[in-house]
């Protein structure tokens, strides 16, 4: 069974849907391996996680 795992910012419930959706299409579509048996697997990280040159991105982005 295929994993496809994607690391990111917070998203919204639609945007989820469409990248698992198109994650699923694609890699299908590429690997010639039936979509039903892709997993996709979405890891959420907010802002005040991730470090970027020694700063949080949360505030970065103010």
């Amino acid at each position: 069974m295929p994993i496809i795992t994607m690391e990111g910012p917070e998203l919204t419930k639609e945007q989820k849907a469409k990248l698992i959706a198109e994650f699923t299409n694609k890699a299908s579509e590429i690997t010639e391996i039936p979509e039903r048996a892709f997993s996709v697997l979405i890891k959420e990280n907010p802002a005040e996680n991730v470090g970027v040159a020694g700063k949080q991105l949360s505030e970065m982005k103010e």
